[in-house]
């Protein structure tokens, strides 16, 4: 399996810049991983493509204000981007300068906070900030909102609302789940009341989401670790939902790359636990039914594992078909709805 399988041209106008109008107001294309049919309808949709005793399984993590500027001691100009949370005052993170920063270095960030440099793990910094206030509350007053490279504007309020689930529960991702973008709570009630199961997993969604894959044999490609919780609640609902002959319906790659790792041993155990899942053609997927996710980058991770979902060829023909009907791509665009293609 090759990188270059999983490349297509994307008009740099159908990225999407800003959300819809409301939530719910995305488009949505619906393939069928079975028949390599796939239909244009509108996100609300949902409610009737989902059946009584399905079940939604959504990932409830909270974008942190993850990305804070500022300038190293000597002077150079840095950027940083929040990895992980490690405890109330240190962190991983990603940093851009012009000059890598040495080890017991300090970096004076803007707003008048310090961190102190205390080593490198890998491509990520462990840093320490300093002060009596905890790191929460520091990137709450100081930092900004962690949009994707391809969203060119600056961050603003609407961005703090919008490039955060309605449903966002708990600190530490620093991307959005953002196939969890197009519900609102109206919709997700409606989807109740039909009889839809709904419940719940946090996966902290890490900066390695953005990062490119660098080899051309994927085979030899790691993916960055996150970390994820499934509750015993959501193990009992997956039970009960696969007893009664329901689907189980991942919104976002998050959700079921947690579920994925979750089930590793063939049943979900409910706890915490990392991922690195990489998932890759031939990948044989033992919960999740349906997807639904956004438009994904060409060679990208998340792009190769829709493919494993709902099957290269029918994955490759629908993105061209959303390429020619003007869909809105990547994290503030339009949705599809993936049935998983036959496993062999």
């Amino acid at each position: 399996m090759h990188l270059d399988d999983f490349d297509y041209d994307l008009p740099a106008e159908l990225i999407a810049q800003a959300p819809a109008t409301t939530r719910r107001a995305s488009r949505l294309l619906h393939l069928d991983g079975v028949s390599g049919e796939f239909r244009d309808r509108q996100f609300p949709d949902i409610l009737e493509l989902l059946q009584p005793g399905d079940l939604l399984v959504l990932n409830d993590t909270r974008v942190i204000k993850a990305r804070l500027t500022g300038r190293k001691a000597s002077g150079g100009r840095i950027e940083m981007l929040i990895e992980r949370v490690l405890d109330a005052h240190e962190v991983q993170a990603q940093l851009r300068a012009s000059k890598a920063p040495q080890p017991g270095s300090l970096l004076l960030l803007d707003g008048g906070v310090e961190a102190g440099v205390i080593g490198r793990d890998g491509d990520l910094w462990r840093l320490r900030f300093g002060g009596d206030a905890d790191v929460w509350t520091l990137l709450e007053r100081h930092g900004a909102v962690p949009l994707p490279p391809y969203i060119t504007h600056v961050p603003d309020a609407a961005d703090e609302t919008r490039y955060q689930t309605v449903y966002a529960k708990n600190p530490g991702a620093v991307a959005a789940p953002t196939a969890g973008l197009h519900f609102d709570a109206a919709m997700l009630d409606a989807l109740r009341a039909r009889g839809v199961g709904v419940a719940y997993l946090t996966l902290h969604v890490g900066a390695g989401t953005f990062q490119p894959v660098r080899v051309q044999n994927l085979a030899e490609h790691r993916m960055h670790s996150e970390w994820y919780e499934l509750p015993q609640a959501t193990v009992d609902a997956l039970r009960t939902t696969r007893a009664a002959g329901g689907r189980v319906v991942a919104v976002g790659t998050t959700s079921l790359r947690a579920l994925e790792s979750a089930a590793a041993s063939g049943e979900p155990v409910a706890g915490h636990a990392e991922t690195s899942l990489f998932v890759l053609p031939g990948y044989r997927f033992r919960i999740v039914d349906r997807l639904i996710t956004n438009f994904h980058l060409s060679r990208s991770t998340l792009l190769i594992l829709v493919s494993a979902f709902g099957g290269m060829d029918n994955i490759r023909r629908a993105y061209q078909h959303a390429i020619a009907q003007r869909y809105r791509f990547f994290s503030y665009g339009d949705a599809m709805l993936i049935e998983r293609a036959p496993q062999t």
